[in-house]
């Protein structure tokens, strides 16, 4: 064990909570309970094993829900993509780049040449 200084009491907690926090953070414990890091693969997908033929899958409660909102949740995210406001500042500022040029009687339209080769 550490010497510790002779603050007593006070260092031996600082110690043991330092101790505590460095063992939580690795996600380790001295309790000696070891689990598997991972699952091990089993070649199916999500882990599910075929049903025998004329079987059909039974989906849990939440599967329903979960397409229906993500799929909502994505539709409405590219609603409003389409349809926000333009409100750069390069679009304003050609509106107003329009607007001084029409005042002024300036028009920016040339006539087509042909080339002669």
């Amino acid at each position: 064990m550490f010497a510790f200084k002779t603050f007593g009491k006070v260092s031996r907690l600082r110690y043991q909570v330092a101790r505590l926090g460095k063992r939580r953070a690795s996600g380790h414990s001295d309790h000696g309970h070891h689990e598997p890091e991972w699952n091990e693969p089993s070649g199916h997908l999500f882990g599910e094993k075929p049903l025998p033929p004329g079987q059909k899958r039974v989906k849990e409660d939440w599967e329903n829900v979960w397409v229906y909102g993500m799929g909502g949740c994505f539709l409405l995210t590219t609603l409003i993509a389409l349809y926000k406001p333009n409100t750069s500042i390069q679009s304003w500022a050609l509106i107003e780049a329009q607007k001084k040029l029409d005042e002024r009687g300036i028009s920016l339209e040339y006539p087509h040449t042909e080339r002669k080769w």
